[in-house]
Parts: structure tokens; sequence; C-alpha cells
């Protein structure tokens, strides 16, 4: 049986009475919300080494990372230090999007040295495959599809994204009203492509009681895709973007009486102003399944800073209800991120989907900001590296800015703290509890 498969009959699986343990939260109501597809748990019972975690109400907000290879980097050993990188840094999964190179082998590499959820998309080595076995993607057979879905569940593949959601329908909407980016969405054009090449409709849609199969024998959660997310804030919220959002809700409903956990993925390039308004419409149209958020990226002018455009709208996204972000790097429409710019993505993200639960009051999030801050009264540098969320940038700037006094170097003997201990009498005892 499937998690929530077990959490319907209010029975509690090992992966459950960790992540109830880890967020502290009453395993009654963790059970409960998992089986209502409020919360999913991504565990194929073939990743072996999995330290699990819970997306979903009243969880702290969770924050992915990608990885792979591609077609001019085909090499895995670069991918697999990205892979410890993010994870040191604080990933709570990784997605596997590799194009280029031997992507089974590559793929079981990653499944093996990650202790985290391992995510993947699998229309993209369908499309390879349908290449080389028949020369073009639009010559893809659906089978071809679903036997690579088959082996990324062998595999122990824990959540994959499919854009089952995508129809002829949406298609229409995107010809009608000119876009500015049409479709950004790598896998979403890859079936489009198909699509309108056969006239024929979404093989994912058509046959999603087949996948619903493939993902419950592997307890694959499946991530439902957004194929025709805005690439461009001025494309946001338009009807082709609805459509295919008002299917994902349907799907989810599907999905969840088969036994499959779903969770939905949203947009993409949002202008602040639309932000909450598009959370709470998933929320409405999707049943509460918990909401996977592609940054969203709140302005189109900051090539080389996308991580920092993206924390923007992942912090407004997760606090008014998204529950899991897809961190940007620097890189993001520049080309394939180094190990460095992977850090940076992940710290950002991570920093986001921490002030988001601090507005959201998840348990843990602002005792940890008080720490610092009573940390940070004492001057207490060693509590303050022990409770910062990037120790190794944290030694780097104290070790390049020395100081002969107990404070930092912007202030020295000027420090504010110390101003007022020596002429208010407000000196207090050096903070020292454990975090």
């Amino acid at each position: 049986m499937t998690q929530i498969e077990k959490a319907k009959k209010g029975n509690i699986t090992r992966e459950m009475e960790i992540i109830a343990r880890e967020e502290n939260v009453s395993k009654d109501i963790l059970i409960e919300r998992i089986a209502r597809g409020r919360i999913v748990v991504p565990a194929n019972p073939n990743h072996k080494n999995l330290k699990p975690i819970g997306i979903g109400e009243g969880l702290k907000t969770k924050v992915n990372a990608n990885i792979g290879t591609s077609m001019d980097f085909p090499h895995i050993e670069p991918e697999l230090e990205k892979l410890k990188v993010a994870l040191e840094a604080g990933a709570d999964t990784v997605m596997d999007l590799s194009t280029g190179g031997n992507l089974n082998k590559n793929r079981k590499k990653i499944i093996e040295k990650s202790w985290r959820p391992v995510g993947t998309v699998p229309i993209y080595q369908a499309a390879i495959v349908a290449i080389s076995r028949r020369g073009s993607i639009v010559d893809m057979k659906p089978e071809d599809l679903f036997e690579v879905i088959e082996m990324h569940g062998k595999d122990g593949v824990d959540f994959i994204t499919v854009h089952a959601g995508l129809t002829l329908s949406g298609l229409e909407k995107i010809r009608r009203k000119e876009r500015i980016m049409d479709i950004v969405s790598r896998g979403g054009s890859f079936l489009a492509g198909w699509m309108l090449h056969n006239e024929r409709e979404n093989p994912l849609y058509t046959h999603f009681d087949h996948l619903l199969e493939i993902a419950r024998k592997y307890d694959m959660t499946l991530s439902l895709g957004d194929g025709l997310r805005p690439g461009a804030i001025e494309d946001a919220t338009d009807a082709a973007q609805i459509d295919e959002l008002m299917v994902l809700g349907e799907l989810v409903k599907r999905a969840r009486e088969a036994g499959v956990q779903a969770m939905v993925e949203g947009p993409g390039h949002v202008p602040i102003d639309q932000i909450e308004m598009n959370i709470k419409l998933q929320k409405r149209l999707c049943h509460g399944a918990p909401f996977y958020v592609l940054g969203p990226i709140v302005t189109d002018i900051a090539p080389g800073y996308d991580h920092i455009t993206s924390a923007i709208g992942g912090a407004i996204a997760a606090s008014v209800g998204a529950d899991f972000l897809c961190y940007v790097t620097p890189a993001e429409h520049l080309g394939l991120p180094d190990v460095k710019a992977v850090k940076e993505g992940v710290i950002a993200s991570k920093i986001a989907a921490h002030a988001a639960d601090i507005a959201k009051g998840i348990n843990g999030a602002r005792e940890w900001d008080r720490k610092m801050s009573e940390a940070r009264r004492a001057l207490d540098w060693e509590k303050q590296r022990e409770l910062a969320i990037d120790r190794e940038e944290f030694d780097k700037i104290r070790a390049q800015r020395k100081t002969q006094t107990d404070a930092c170097s912007m202030c020295g003997d000027y420090c504010a703290l110390k101003i007022v201990d020596q002429f208010l009498g407000l000196k207090r005892d050096k903070y020292t509890p454990e975090f």
C-alpha cells in the first residue's frame, strides 16, 4: 500500500513517524492530512537510503534543487558534486533533469548518493528515446513514455513531474491569445509538439489511469506539472494557465481516489501583486493539494540575479500557502549552473522558505530567529555561527574583516550595543542556551 492508502486506514508508517518527530507535529494531524492529500510523503520503497520528508499543510516549507547533465555537459561527476553541495546547503529534495550522457546510469548514481527524495521528468528521457528509436520526438509512442516512467519507478525515483494537464484545449488558448513566451516548459514543449503534429490528445491525460497504476505500484508521488506556466510576467494568470490548472484539479481527485499521492506545480514568472491570487486559486481548484512553485520570479530584468528575484516571489508565495519552492540559481536564463550557483540558489530559497514559515507560524521558525537575536545582543559570535543558515559564508566574512574588538568591524568600538551597555547599564548575561 502507498503512504496515502495507509493513512486512510489510520496506520502510521516509519516515514510518518520520522516526519512527525522532526516537524514537531501531532501524528494524528499528520495522518489525517496525508489521508486527505493535503500532505505528501515522496518515498519510493526502492530508494533504500532515504531520509523522508513531508510536503504540505502545516509543515515547514520545503526547497528543491535541480541538477543534471546536458548535451554540452554530459558527465555525471560534476552533478554529483552539485548534489552533495545542495544537500549540505539544506535542499529537501533534488530533481535529476539530465538530458545528456548515460541517463539510466546517471539517475541510478544520483538516487544512490541522495539521502533525500529524488524527482525526475520522464518525458525528457522518453523524448530522447523516441529520437534514437524513431528519429523524432513527434514519432514517440505512448508506450515509450510509460516504459520510461516504469523504469524510473523501479530505480527508486520518489516523485515525477508529469504534464498531464496539458490538453489540446489549453494549446488552443495559447494560439488564440498571443503570449510573449508561448511555452517555456521543456516537457510541455515536447508534448505540445507531439500533440499538434499528431493531432492527438496528450497521452498522459488520455492514459492517466495507466499512469496511476505505475505510480501506485512504486508509491511515486505525482508532481502534476504546469506545461503552460507563464515564462514572462506579462503572460501571468492568463486563460491557458488557468485552463491547465482546472484540469490538474480534476487529476488530483482521481489520483487520491486511486491511492496515489499528488502535488501540483505552479508558475513561473508572476508579478508580486498576482502571487497571492495564484496561490489561493490553486488551493481552491486543486482541493488543497500541496503546491510546488517554480520561483515564482517577480521580474524579468535580472539575469545573473534570478536567485534573488525568485527568493522574493518564493517568500511571498509560501507565506500565503505554497508548500514547496523550486530553487532558481543565478544562472537561470543564462546557462547550466556550476557548483557555486547551486549553493547560492539553495541558500536563497531556504531563506525565502524560512521567512515564510515565520509568517505561517510553523513550529520552531520564530524561535530560531529569537535565538539569533539574543546571540547578537550578547555579541556571542560562536552562537551566531551555530545559528547561521550558511556557516561557511559566516566564517569567510569574519576572517576577511577581522577586528581587535569583540564587536564586528563595521562599527568596532562604536558598536551601538557596546555604547548602550556602557552608558545605559543594560549589559546582559552572555547568551548560552542550546539551539
